[in-house]
């Protein structure tokens, strides 16, 4: 009850100085409102590409400003946060003067827009796939109050096109947001764009190496679980590194990639040399790069990992309580393209015999990432710069 009233005093305040800033004149300009940063520097990279290119804004959650702000130095980077009131009265101002709004997960400020007929909103999403339910099938929706559900539809509502790399990833976001079939873009999506170009490719694992030259004589295992809300203060790593490290350490090294945010890593310190903690690389992409085997439970990362033709190991532990608590979009050993181990002796079994179903990885990567074909950004960004000028293209 306490959440909804300071929800409903949150949005209250920003619709009031968006219709202020309403007033003003749409500019030739692109806002990018970014908590993952991704994918809104592969389309900003490519917009400048292009002969006078649009004004770009970057409009930044806590979780990525500070590097955005570094990279970026010569655009304009804004805390999107009350605790910085400046730089949050000047990101509803670009909201309202943007051509474009390019977001990439849900942010609840969408329902108290009103964006002129001219403006699109494009969702880019910070996944390319999904095993576990969100949106409208998320089961915790059945929790939250009517309110709370109006909210929700309200802000799905706003994504006035929404960017895709499958067929089956249209058919999700339908689901999950409740929209139709002229709501997408079929450009890929951009930040696979890197597992095409060679010599980015080099240049990335070249970097990784140069910092940390141990990575490089011997086979990499990168292990980068879901995060749970419940582990963020008493984290237990689900893996025995005693064995991993007594069975595995002569041919690997294992890669851990957990929530920054989460504490009590402490155990991680023990195998120096066998296990190293990247939880706060910024981009896991370029950790899939320098992979030899992955690691992984519900999350996102196989979809665009599977781009590498890869083995990857499914290790959902609790399989049984996240079915009941999340939800799955099939049954989840239909989704995953690897073998599921529930213990730390499967997993090294698994790696010793090494005998993937490589077949089954091409054929999850084609379903999955039919439209990402390493030209994402810029097919994107030529849908930006095509119908900059006409205000009615994706409106209804």
């Amino acid at each position: 009850m306490v959440r909804e009233l300071f929800i409903s005093l949150y949005l209250l305040l920003f619709r009031i100085i968006f219709s202020i800033c309403n007033l003003f004149p749409i500019e030739r300009k692109v806002s990018f409102v970014v908590s993952f940063k991704s994918n809104s520097e592969y389309v900003y990279h490519a917009i400048k590409q292009y002969p006078n290119p649009f004004t770009v804004v970057f409009l930044c959650t806590s979780s990525c400003f500070h590097q955005l702000n570094d990279e970026l130095a010569q655009e304009e980077v804004l805390l999107f946060n009350l605790k910085k009131p400046f730089d949050f009265f000047k990101s509803i101002y670009h909201l309202a003067t943007s051509r474009y709004i390019v977001v990439d997960n849900y942010y609840g400020f969408l329902a108290a827009t009103n964006f002129k007929k001219e403006v699109e909103c494009i969702q880019v999403w910070h996944a390319a796939g999904a095993f576990k339910t969100f949106g409208l099938k998320d089961k915790s929706i059945n929790t939250r109050t009517k309110g709370a559900i109006t909210r929700f539809k309200k802000v799905y509502s706003q994504f006035h096109k929404i960017v895709i790399g499958s067929d089956i990833m249209q058919s999700i976001f339908k689901e999950a947001f409740g929209v139709g079939s002229d709501n997408f873009l079929c450009t890929g999506v951009p930040r696979t764009d890197l597992f095409f170009d060679d010599l980015l490719k080099e240049q990335t694992i070249r970097k990784i190496y140069q910092k940390h030259s141990g990575l490089m004589h011997k086979k990499i295992i990168l292990y980068a679980p879901t995060f749970r809300d419940y582990e963020l203060n008493n984290f237990s790593l689900k893996l025995d590194l005693a064995l991993m490290s007594q069975e595995l350490k002569d041919d690997y090294v294992v890669i851990i990639k957990l929530h920054p945010v989460v504490k009590n890593k402490k155990a991680l310190a023990d195998y120096k040399g066998f296990i190293l903690d990247f939880s706060h690389y910024d981009d896991i992409n370029e950790l899939l790069l320098i992979t030899d085997i992955l690691i992984t439970d519900y999350s996102s990362i196989p979809f665009e990992f599977s781009l590498l033709k890869r083995p990857m190991i499914f290790y959902p532990y609790d399989l049984k309580s996240y079915q009941e608590n999340r939800g799955f979009w099939k049954e989840y050993e239909q989704l995953v393209p690897g073998p599921i181990a529930f213990n730390t002796e499967e997993i090294i079994r698994l790696i010793k015999e090494n005998d993937f179903d490589m077949e089954r990885i091409v054929e999850f990567s084609t379903q999955w990432n039919k439209y990402s074909d390493g030209k994402s950004s810029y097919n994107l960004t030529n849908y930006l710069y095509q119908h900059s000028e006409d205000p009615a293209v994706g409106r209804s």
